[in-house]
């Protein structure tokens, strides 16, 4: 099970409704955050979650909006007497920014280890995520993310006996271990059947819409996806600043047949967002509008891939 909250939900500025971008995330034990705008302290507070058990946190990008809030979370984790690393994912320069941030939050009792996003693309399997960066469309280098949780087949007893394989040997073959005793080779696939469906969320913030949004959401269970302007009429301005509208973040929504969709990162000025989700659902009828503090639990689901 893969708990997520939407911690805040707005852009540029926080307002009093409204706390700056932030995606939380929960999974056996570990928790991970995407993106951590002005207020997500106070956030993950109301929602009553803990900063202590966050082990990754990723950046979109390191515009003000999405990263403000990083020390103020630091001195918070080494207040909580955390002394497990703390791994950081984000664009190159991610070190050189977090070290200028962290002037204000200088001694820590915990490491910091980055990960440097240099490719259009990158896979980072950590905690038992799946995490893959993909660049997108803003006016400095920003990247999307999807979370999977991958998911093996059943372990089969039945083929493990007609291997003749020693049971103290299944556990390792179940998590995908390849096994070598005396000669004799014992591979996962002997003993797991076909993978079945995992959990996949996707989130992206800042862009323009873009073909690599699409192929990395195809399939998620929760896609999360910017709609900085729901009125029509500012198509020009969300081209002009790199943005997206909640109509092209609904198109990307069907194209890449996401189960739902939450829009997210709204513009200070955008008023009665509620008003537009009409002309959405048209679109694309599992779209739902953001708000801070909001959380579902996605369960594994039995078919096979």
């Amino acid at each position: 099970m893969l708990d997520v909250c939407l911690l805040g939900t707005g852009g540029m500025m926080p307002l009093p409704y409204r706390w700056l971008t932030s995606l939380m995330t929960r999974y056996n034990g570990s928790s991970l955050m995407i993106d951590c705008g002005e207020g997500t302290q106070i956030a993950v507070k109301e929602k009553g979650w803990s900063f202590k058990p966050v082990d990754v946190m990723c950046f979109t990008h390191y515009h003000a909006d999405h990263i403000s809030g990083l020390p103020g979370i630091l001195l918070t984790m080494g207040n909580a007497e955390r002394t497990e690393p703390l791994t950081m994912i984000g664009p190159k320069g991610l070190k050189r920014v977090v070290n200028a941030l962290r002037m204000i939050a200088p001694e820590l009792p915990f490491d910091i280890q980055y990960i440097e996003l240099t490719e259009p693309e990158q896979t980072i399997d950590i905690n038992g995520y799946r995490i893959q960066a993909f660049r997108v469309n803003h006016n400095v280098i920003c990247y999307g993310y999807t979370l999977e949780i991958r998911r093996a087949g059943r372990f089969s007893v039945e083929s493990a006996n007609q291997y003749q394989i020693p049971q103290k040997y299944w556990s390792i073959l179940q998590k995908g271990n390849t096994v070598e005793e005396d000669g004799q080779i014992y591979t996962p696939d002997m003993v797991l059947g076909a993978p079945r469906k995992g959990i996949k969320v996707t989130y992206c913030t800042d862009t323009r819409p873009t073909s690599s949004i699409v192929e990395h959401a195809k399939g998620s269970d929760l896609f999360i996806c910017e709609g900085m302007y729901a009125e029509k009429e500012k198509l020009a301005k969300a081209k002009q600043y790199k943005h997206m509208t909640f109509y092209e973040a609904a198109e990307m929504a069907k194209e890449a047949g996401v189960e739902e969709m939450w829009l997210t990162h709204f513009s200070p000025s955008l008023v009665r967002a509620e008003s537009y989700m009409d002309e959405v659902h048209k679109i694309f009828p599992q779209a739902v509008l953001g708000k801070d503090g909001m959380s579902v639990e996605l369960d594994f689901k039995e078919e096979c891939i």
